[in-house]
């Protein structure tokens, strides 16, 4: 397989596994890494459903995915499989988490200042194409393309101040 083990092949291939698993468990996929750290590499697998994440929710689906995961064997080197939550401050990454999102409290990190600064708070109040709107307290509304962004993530603990 081309560039197995190098992110972008491997994710892919493991989402694809991975939902229809999911989906039988009444869970969703909210994201899949694989990542190094240190000389160890981690796949892992973001779930999530209304209402919240259980233990014993990553523990089905741990199981369920293990056989799948291994009969594809889409990843060369051992690694070490975490099922888990988002959990509080999830990242939003891909256009279905802002979409979903819609609403919310959020901060944001920009990768450069704009205005000055480069961290804001406020309500992720659209969506379109990879820009939102980011609207602040005092009700003016910024627009920022993600690509423009470190990190946008639900303001779990903030929101109304």
């Amino acid at each position: 397989m081309a560039s197995k083990g190098k992110g972008g092949i491997t994710v892919s291939t493991v989402w694809e596994i991975a939902e229809p698993i999911a989906a039988e468990l009444g869970l969703e996929i909210w994201d899949v890494r694989f990542e190094k750290e240190g000389a160890d590499w981690f796949l892992r697998i973001f779930i999530d459903k209304e209402g919240g994440v259980s233990i014993d929710d990553c523990v089905d689906m741990s199981h369920a995915i293990d056989k799948p995961l291994d009969d594809a064997d889409p990843i060369e080197q051992s690694y070490c499989l975490e099922v888990c939550s988002p959990g509080l401050e999830r990242d939003l990454k891909r256009d279905e988490h802002f979409e979903k999102c819609l609403g919310e409290p959020v901060m944001v990190k920009l990768i450069r200042p704009l205005n000055g600064m480069r961290e804001y708070k406020g309500i992720l109040s659209s969506y379109d194409n990879g820009t939102f709107e980011l609207r602040l307290e005092d009700g003016t509304g910024l627009m920022i393309n993600k690509k423009e962004t470190s990190y946008v993530k639900l303001d779990d603990f903030g929101g109304e101040e």
